[in-house]
């Protein structure tokens, strides 16, 4: 399944936030968006996942879901967002709830999202009692549990130490890699981009505007090795180029609000 932005526009108010953004998110492919802050980035992502209605152009799948797929598009935000009255194996089950599987299959599945983000040992306990990384992982595979065809992720790993970024990105690459899921990953840090992208839309400073569209050319399984960093660091560094007068334009702004 695709998801298709098609030259999505939007304001609020007088505030021109995006302007004629298309792209095409292909099927199993991963496109991070970067851009100075505020160019619209998560705004971006509330459209393409229908949570806002865009003030001109569309955002549309394209093609049949994944086998066995409850929901072709899943969130999963910086907040946890967990019910912290609920256990995890209950939180994951959540979006479950109102669908017309069985018991036997909700707890199947819930055992499957709860395997697949090594939480099965975590089950029967409660957020209050995990760290910020291992609540992110229940965020996950709540997000797991419908068999989406493309996760929107936006900032998932910024309100996390960098020892726990790490592992959680290792995750990512994990759960991404057979190719049957896509993604869209909001992101500041380049090199979340680089390491987890297929490719990467470049927007300016607002109204987000598509500066460039930037591919990996190294396959994701291949980028942990050494002989790569020093390409993966050079692509990281254009990356900064494209946006970093823009980016300190952006933070002066803010400062000066």
């Amino acid at each position: 399944m695709d998801l298709i932005a098609e030259t999505i526009s939007h304001r609020f108010d007088a505030l021109d936030v995006l302007h004629d953004v298309s792209f095409t998110v292909g099927a199993g492919e991963v496109v991070a968006i970067v851009g100075p802050s505020g160019c619209g980035k998560s705004t971006l992502l509330s459209i393409l996942g229908g949570l806002l209605q865009p003030t001109a152009g569309r955002a549309l799948l394209r093609g049949a879901p994944p086998p066995g797929s409850l929901n072709p598009l899943t969130f999963v935000f910086q907040d946890f967002a967990l019910l912290p009255w609920a256990s995890v194996a209950e939180n994951v089950a959540f979006p479950l709830l109102h669908t017309s599987q069985s018991a036997l299959q909700r707890a199947a599945a819930v055992d499957d999202a709860l395997g697949r983000t090594r939480l099965l040992d975590f089950r029967a306990v409660f957020p209050k009692q995990l760290s910020g990384g291992m609540r992110q992982r229940v965020g996950i595979a709540r997000a797991l549990v419908v068999r989406p065809a493309i996760l929107l992720m936006d900032e998932p790993l910024s309100a996390l130490d960098s020892q726990t970024r790490e592992l959680l990105m290792e995750d990512f690459v994990d759960l991404l890699a057979d190719g049957t899921m896509g993604a869209v990953y909001v992101t500041h840090n380049l090199e979340e981009a680089v390491r987890l992208a297929d490719r990467i839309v470049v927007l300016s400073r607002r109204p987000g505007r598509i500066r460039k569209v930037v591919s990996v050319p190294v396959k994701r399984r291949e980028r942990d090795e050494a002989s790569v960093r020093t390409q993966l660091l050079e692509l990281q560094n254009e990356l900064w180029s494209l946006i970093r007068t823009e980016a300190i334009d952006a933070e002066r702004e803010v400062q000066h609000a």
